[in-house]
């Protein structure tokens, strides 16, 4: 499960609190409403954000794509009555497929579709997760392709548009993120006793859709059980989620970085253009340039700064270790792997993923049913899995950056352990990194690729899963790992900082470090003699958590 979240409830207000401030932030203006007007081929990630950074939503299925399904619900009942035997219309599901089912089953399978699938376990999906695979859900159906009355998606769109929020657990679906989160939220939408949340509370749909001024009650018609839990909605929106903060997460690992090159006085040469143009990777030299922006004019990061310290027995460097000069390159590998997934969600989002489709016939007139296998969730499966790989990697990359600040060789000269005050009577910030230490093994177990461990299920009639709800659970946690890994090396970049200012009088940090160090410095005070440790961690794991150690906007994120 996901790790404890540092200061939830309270939020940002509670958590960041110095002692003896006596001013918290102001409250934040209410967000504005986003209108969506879905068609199913133009949905975009920037809808996906604005969801889930918790904007009220109003989203209606297009008049156009309205008509288009109207069109493809009545060729695909024709087909049936001419005889087309249909996976999940007239037949039933997995194992069972072959059973025929007469017209007058139809309602009644409908509603054990949902109820049989409907047996997963775990946490539930966030709420700003659950509405968006909802508002995604409803969007792909919109394409005219499931064969689905415009009432379902739309009914779909009334619970988000109502603030009404179904509980998906998270554990027990394999090949598809669908099957067992939706029907959930399919209970949701007929008015079953499927629980929900609705106005900070939480009970069955059948008490608290009437609560929330909806119908009690949704009635499925034949084929429409199927495509709510056929696809992989789910996986869609955990990994635009992960995406959002894995991109602001990259944005502070790089600062983190930079803090740590101006308390070690590193060398600039590792950040000159000229070396990344030659690797042609874009990402990397985007990188590269974003910290040449934060430590332009660093007074540190000269041979003057690096003469303080130890001017009598100072040796220039001839280059620092593959950790601080190889992390241009190391922190452009997860921007590489992030660009390729907003592609793929894009795509994702206006596309037809459940099982079958209906499509008009290529010869002759009428439509005919497809079954296929667009359901599956193995690129975006394997996607999670890549993005992990990076975060776990950045995770590393952050401690052993972190580790080098403890050690006065490695970080030429910085007081033994970062402590304040007498050293020895005062053991500073060994622990502390300690923190990010413990997390590195659980980052690389959570990292190891779930899309690879396939294994068949339901009498073989699906015999090859993709796992990806497990890659994306365990990509979230380590996420969740990776704020901590992080916090714990602001921290001690910026005591590094402070506890070297006093011979760098004159020298000036870059633009970019000096806001970062600033703003950390509002809310915890530089370690002096030895104190309790986790408050400080806590208020930086919250910053990061927030986005409040994102540099400043010297250059364009790609």
């Amino acid at each position: 499960m996901r790790i404890a979240r540092i200061a939830t409830g309270l939020g940002l207000l509670a958590a960041l609190l110095v002692p003896g401030q006596a001013t918290a932030e102001p409250a934040a203006p209410a967000p504005r409403p986003l209108n969506l007007v879905l068609d199913g081929r133009s949905f975009t990630l920037k809808n996906a954000f604005a969801i889930l950074e918790g904007r009220p939503v109003s989203a209606r299925i297009a008049p156009n794509a309205q008509a288009t399904m109207a069109r493809t619900r009545a060729g695909a009942l024709e087909a049936l009555e001419s005889g087309q035997r249909v996976y999940g219309w007239n037949q039933a599901l997995g194992p069972l497929k072959d059973r025929p089912l007469s017209p007058e089953q139809a309602e009644q399978f409908q509603r054990n579709v949902l109820r049989s699938h409907a047996a997963g376990v775990g946490e539930p999906v966030p709420d700003h997760v659950a509405r968006l695979a909802l508002v995604i859900k409803a969007n792909q159906m919109a394409r005219g392709t499931y064969g689905v009355r415009p009432e379902l998606p739309q009914r779909l769109l009334a619970l988000v548009n109502a603030g009404v929020v179904p509980r998906m657990p998270q554990i027990g679906s394999l090949g598809t993120g669908d099957l067992q989160p939706q029907a959930a939220a399919g209970l949701a939408a007929i008015g079953e006793d499927a629980p929900v949340r609705y106005a900070g509370e939480e009970g069955p749909a059948s008490a608290l859709l009437p609560k929330a001024g909806l119908p009690a009650s949704f009635t499925l018609k034949a084929g429409e059980a199927l495509p709510i839990v056929s696809g992989s909605t789910v996986v869609a929106a955990l990994l635009m989620d992960a995406v959002r903060r894995a991109t602001v997460l990259a944005d502070q690992a790089e600062g983190a970085f930079a803090l740590f090159m101006e308390a070690t006085r590193a060398e600039q040469g590792s950040l000159d253009a000229r070396t990344h143009k030659e690797r042609h990777i874009p990402e990397e030299n985007a990188v590269a340039a974003r910290l040449r922006a934060m430590v332009a004019g660093s007074g540190w990061m000269t041979e003057e700064g690096r003469k303080r310290l130890d001017p009598e027995n100072y040796e220039p460097r001839v280059q620092d270790a593959v950790s601080v000069r190889a992390a241009p390159h190391i922190l452009a590998g997860l921007r590489h792997v992030l660009a390729d997934a907003r592609r793929t969600l894009v795509r994702e989002a206006n596309s037809s993923t459940s099982n079958p489709l209906v499509f008009r016939r290529k010869q002759g007139t009428g439509y005919e049913f497809v079954m296929g296998g667009n359901w599956d969730a193995s690129i975006m499966g394997h996607l999670a899995d890549s993005l992990n790989a990076e975060i776990a990697d950045v995770a590393v990359l952050s401690q052993e950056l972190s580790g080098r600040l403890l050690s006065p060789r490695w970080s030429y000269g910085l007081p033994a352990n970062l402590a304040g005050g007498t050293p020895g009577l005062n053991s500073g910030m060994v622990q502390v990194q300690s923190v990010a230490a413990a997390l590195i093994p659980e980052l690389q177990v959570r990292a190891t690729p779930a899309g690879t461990l396939s294994r068949p299920v339901k009498d073989g009639q699906e015999d090859h899963n993709t796992m990806a709800m497990a890659s994306a659970r365990h990509l979230h946690e380590n996420l969740d790992r990776l704020e901590i890994v992080l916090a714990v090396q602001y921290l001690m970049a910026a005591q590094g900082i402070d506890l070297i200012a006093d011979k760098m009088t004159g020298l000036p940090l870059g633009p970019g470090t000096r806001a970062l160090h600033a703003e950390l410095r509002q809310y915890v005070a530089p370690l002096g003699d030895d104190r309790y440790m986790t408050p400080d961690l806590e208020r930086v794991v919250a910053l990061i958590r927030n986005g409040r150690l994102v540099p400043p906007p010297t250059t364009t994120r790609p």
